[in-house]
């Protein structure tokens, strides 16, 4: 009990989260009215999703540097909930653009770069597909995983301020601290963005040890099967 805390807490600041962003009070802006809310969800997904590609890139260069199998299962695992986080965190995007600025898809630059970034990621499940030696695939995949991480942060933080953007904070628009991010919308907020990074690495934790055991399992067949064979 003491060591999964930590999960339980983020099971419930994700409940809290859902909650307070649907029901509790929240500023009334200019244009952006009640979708504000979304902000308790679209943003600490995004959150989530760079953490946990984060966490995947330090298993592959662990797995680089040492060569263990478990390594490269976890920065696999990692980057699969982070990929989910991302296509999660597109979608509620979407459905905000499409009240606030008039259309779900504007080909605003940070929109068009979170798109680029995800189908690198989507890249790298396909390249890992496709490669059947477990040596060489966390080899490859792991190098491969580097540059993805390396360039989905410029993609997302980077070239939106450096164009016009239609994202708050991005293209010489002020961010919500400079509109009203008060007390109201912090309180679930916060929460919101710990949760979901909590709730992630918990998603990211299973899969991986769910992944090594099948893998361990599929090894023991396999011996088993030549050890027949020969016999």
């Amino acid at each position: 009990m003491k060591r999964n805390w930590w999960k339980i807490l983020g099971v419930l600041l994700v409940a809290y989260s859902i909650v307070g962003g649907f029901l509790f009070n929240a500023p009334r802006l200019d244009i952006l009215n009640e979708t504000i809310r979304n902000l308790h969800f679209h943003v600490p997904m995004w959150f989530g999703m760079i953490v946990m590609l984060m966490i995947s890139v330090i298993y592959s260069i662990r797995y680089l540097a040492k060569g263990e199998d478990y390594l490269d299962a976890y920065a696999d695992q990692f980057a699969q909930v982070g990929v989910f986080m991302g296509v999660l965190g597109i979608l509620t995007g979407m459905i905000w653009a499409n009240f606030t600025w008039g259309e779900p898809w504007s080909n605003d630059p940070k929109q068009n770069g979170a798109a680029i970034g995800l189908l690198i990621y989507f890249a790298y499940f396909v390249l890992r597909g496709s490669l059947e030696d477990p040596q060489q695939k966390g080899r490859i995949s792991g190098i491969y995983n580097i540059f993805a991480f390396s360039l989905l942060i410029p993609l997302l933080f980077i070239l939106p301020r450096l164009t016009d953007s239609l994202h708050p904070g991005n293209g010489g628009n002020p961010g919500f601290n400079a509109y009203d991010l008060d007390s109201q919308l912090r309180i679930v907020f916060y929460p919101a963005v710990i949760g979901w990074i909590l709730v992630g690495a918990w998603m990211g934790n299973l899969k991986a040890r769910m992944a090594i055991i099948q893998q361990h399992y599929l090894n023991r067949a396999i011996e088993a099967s030549a050890f027949s064979s020969k016999n």
